[in-house]
């Protein structure tokens, strides 16, 4: 029986969650497995991978093939540089502690480099927000501003038809008062006629009272 070392995909429709599992190389995809060896989200950043060690090595020194994903995943979780560590032993390259001590070299010089990563991530994560922050006061002052200046518009409308009504108002005064004005002086021409007549018409009834009276 030939074995793989594959995903099998499990979690909601966009949102995929995976299986690392040994399985015979006929069963399909998102069958039955024979062993589940870890995990992997790739929907995290950086991806986030449960592996048993022990049991993905156990897997691969005795023959199983892993897919090029999880051929990926063995070599950054330094499965893969494990295998090829005992099979200098093997081979009689080296003895085993020096085969541990390649490990654990390269493993300190794998962790630096994955926390330079998570740093870095984390930096440009703190510089989007920070942009984005920016970019909301810039949008919230803009439209602050438009806010401003539509009200001082509104109130600068109001004030000058204010003024307008209070000319026409004014001129409509003017008006008025120069209509009394003329009955007035109308009036008091017309007057002094009226008094002549009185006056020319009183005479002459005093003559009248003292002929009768002769």
């Amino acid at each position: 029986m030939a074995v793989k070392l594959r995903l099998a995909r499990h979690g909601r429709k966009s949102i995929p969650f995976y299986y690392i599992v040994a399985t015979d190389s006929r069963t399909p995809r998102d069958g039955k497995f024979i062993e589940r060896i870890g995990s992997y989200n790739p929907t995290t950043n950086p991806a986030t991978i449960e592996l048993n060690f022990d049991k993905a090595l156990t897997w691969l020194m005795t023959g199983a093939q892993p897919t090029e994903t999880v051929r990926r995943i063995l070599s950054y979780k330094g499965v893969l540089m494990k295998k090829h560590l005992l099979d200098g032993v093997r081979k009689g390259a080296f003895d085993e502690a020096e085969a541990d001590k390649r490990y654990v070299a390269w493993e300190k010089t794998k962790i630096s480099k994955i926390s330079d990563k998570i740093k870095g991530l984390d930096d440009n994560r703190i510089k989007d927000e920070k942009a984005k922050l920016e970019a909301e006061k810039a949008i919230k002052e803009q439209r602050a501003a438009a806010i401003a200046k539509k009200y001082a518009e509104a109130v600068k409308a109001q004030a000058e038809e204010k003024e307008e009504e209070d000319a026409n108002n004014q001129i409509v005064e003017d008006v008025v008062v120069e209509d009394t004005t003329s009955v007035e002086v109308e009036a008091s021409v017309e007057t002094p006629a009226e008094n002549i007549e009185e006056v020319s018409q009183e005479p002459e009834t005093n003559n009248e009272e003292e002929s009768t009276e002769k």
